[in-house]
């Protein structure tokens, strides 16, 4: 119980307090005897508050319901008054001593009038429209940035993992999506949760290996407002509850700490999370897709992670493949990419030469389609023209690319080298793209009936 002041409330500074117009009180006994009456709340009753105290509440409002709340003991809050043709939203409170029993109650004036609360009213309903607006707006833009359509690519790596996204897609089962950096497994986190029955609702990504170990928890599972020092006297929602209804994406779930892979199995398992601080759990409705550039199976030999949460995450299991797995997609994914980057910017070059897309093909790229992405808007920005050349390429990639020593002995004529460089050109972009011919003339930069017409020209048929 709080304690008193040593100063008592001055009697003048009290009084103003009760008679404020934007207080208007009427306090009554248990018994429903009124023994208090704001000057404000006679003028609304239309009486004498000198005739009134004393009276029952009922003799000036035979429809009151304060003996209701009396009786009851809970309060009615944003209630409507209407007296002599007019209406007045107010809150109907009970008094309690400090044992609990109910003394008496009082009513009081939250809103003069109606006319300020139908504004407010309105301007909510405005807020409201406006949010729903820019919630459908935002999953358009959502969708149109994340969706399966946008992993580029025809070979059998990436087919299969087309696939598998559109099987988890259909179920609310843990997904575990495993790649190198830069392979894109955020893409198909959100294009899987896109594709799902959950696609209306909350996509919430936690990124474990950016959390600090001791805050794991609570970033996770949340806490009650004051569960630990320098905590939010307000509590704090975890990850888990904001994505309830929708999906919950642990990227780089290889950073989690032992003790945090117990607690997340649990809480996978039940459905439910209990906040720091909380006396029981909160039930939630929430589908797990997980990502890992890491090699699971060995840190579960090493014991740094644990084998039954592996086994509930790996319910369904994609591979992002690198893009040395899948060299024949790489003209199409640098097309792709280009096309992107010229977006607004007609500057930029809208082609790439054969040359430079040989060199494209047969680099490793140990950062993957980022590092593609990156090296593209870097020669672009260089070309400057029409076609994006050789020299154009970073510095970096062009020195780890090795050529083919020169042929010891005398050269052949010109018009020989031509034609034995442009066969073996053929034959090596055949050969790359598995004898597809469309791929081929990409590589080459020349036109699909180009292709067929060298190919009948060098007996390559």
């Amino acid at each position: 119980m709080a304690k008193l002041a040593k100063n008592p409330i001055p009697r003048d500074l009290l009084r103003a307090l009760l008679e404020s117009p934007y207080e208007s009180l009427i306090l009554v006994d248990k018994d429903g005897i009124v023994r208090y009456v704001s000057r404000s709340a006679a003028e609304f009753y239309q009486v004498d508050d000198q005739e009134i105290v004393g009276s029952h509440i009922l003799k000036l409002n035979p429809e009151s319901r304060l003996p209701d709340v009396i009786k009851s003991g809970h309060a009615e809050v944003g209630s409507v008054l209407r007296m002599k043709g007019k209406e007045r939203i107010i809150a109907r409170i009970p008094l309690r001593d400090s044992q609990g029993n109910i003394m008496g109650a009082f009513a009081k004036l939250v809103f003069w009038h109606t006319d300020r609360l139908k504004e407010l009213v309105r301007q909510t309903e405005v807020l409201e429209e406006r949010l729903t607006y820019y919630e459908k707006e935002l999953q358009n833009l959502y969708s149109s940035r994340y969706n399966l359509q946008l992993v580029v690519g025809e070979s059998p790596p990436i087919q299969d993992a087309k696939l598998v996204a559109t099987q988890a897609a259909q179920s609310d089962l843990s997904l575990l999506i495993t790649g190198e950096t830069g392979t894109g497994k955020d893409l198909i986190a959100h294009s899987v949760h896109r594709m799902s029955a959950r696609h209306d609702k909350p996509f919430v990504k936690v990124n474990c290996g950016a959390i600090p170990q001791e805050l794991f928890e609570s970033e996770l599972f949340g806490y009650q407002a004051g569960a630990f020092t320098g905590a939010s006297q307000k509590g704090k929602p975890g990850k888990f509850e904001l994505a309830d209804g929708g999906t919950i994406f642990l990227d780089e779930i290889g950073e989690m700490p032992l003790v945090m892979q117990v607690k997340l199995l649990r809480v996978i398992q039940e459905q439910e999370v209990e906040r720091l601080g909380a006396t029981k759990p909160l039930k939630l409705s929430f589908r797990v897709i997980a990502a890992t550039n890491r090699d699971l199976k060995a840190m579960m030999k090493a014991g740094a992670f644990r084998q039954d949460l592996y086994y509930r995450l790996n319910i369904f299991h994609l591979h992002t493949p690198a893009l040395r797995e899948i060299r024949l997609d790489i003209p199409r994914l640098a097309y792709h990419i280009l096309s992107g980057l010229r977006t607004g910017k007609r500057s930029l070059p809208a082609r790439i030469s054969p040359e430079a897309m040989q060199r494209l093909a047969a680099y490793d790229w140990p950062g993957n389609v980022r590092e593609l992405k990156n090296a593209l808007e870097r020669a672009a920005a260089v070309a400057g023209g029409d076609t994006l050349q050789v020299e154009h390429l970073p510095p970096d990639f062009l020195d780890n690319f090795t050529q083919e020593p020169l042929e010891e002995g005398p050269p052949p004529t010109l018009k020989l080298a031509k034609a034995e460089a442009e066969k073996r050109a053929i034959e090596q972009a055949l050969k790359f793209t598995g004898g597809n011919r469309t791929l081929a003339a990409e590589l080459l930069g020349i036109h699909r009936t180009g292709v067929h017409q060298k190919i009948k020209k060098h007996g390559l048929e």
